[in-house]
Order: C-alpha cells, then sequence, then structure tokens
C-alpha cells in the first residue's frame, strides 16, 4: 500500500469523525469541514492506488523489455572465454 493511500484513509477516518463532532454539537460548520476532509481523504486514497497501479505496470514492462539472460547466452559467454 503506498504512503499517500494510507494518509488518505487518516484524513478520511479523521473527516468522519470530525462530521459527527459537529453533528452533536449542532455546529453544521465543522459538520460540512468533516465532509470535505473525508472527500480530500478519499482523493488521496486514490492517489495513493493509481501510483501503486502505475509502479506495478512499470516494473511488468521493465520485466519484459530486460529479460533475465538464458542458458545459452551463458554458453556463448564461455566460448567466447576460451
Amino acid at each position: 500500500m503506498d504512503k499517500e493511500s494510507i494518509k488518505g484513509k487518516a484524513e478520511e477516518l479523521a473527516g468522519k469523525i470530525k462530521e459527527k463532532a459537529g453533528e452533536l454539537a449542532g455546529d453544521k460548520g465543522t459538520e460540512a469541514e468533516g465532509v470535505v476532509e473525508q472527500a480530500k481523504g478519499k482523493a488521496r486514497d486514490m492517489l495513493g492506488k493509481l501510483k501503486g497501479a502505475g509502479r506495478e505496470a512499470a516494473d511488468k514492462v521493465h520485466e519484459k523489455v530486460e529479460p533475465k539472460p538464458s542458458r545459452e547466452d551463458d554458453d556463448l559467454d564461455k566460448e567466447e572465454v576460451a
């Protein structure tokens, strides 16, 4: 899990707490701030997931571009040395 995703989940949770606190106190401003904080947290979590997926895709491409040497390559190297 990406750091950005973890931060997003924490921000989302803090927003839920703030929203409930505003509800209990009858403070519409705090309640609204909590809703906004949750949305920001969800967006940050999504960003983290996208970054993670991008890294995975880049790793897969890298593996295909630079394949591991085969046994035949090892045999060719031995012939060149001899």
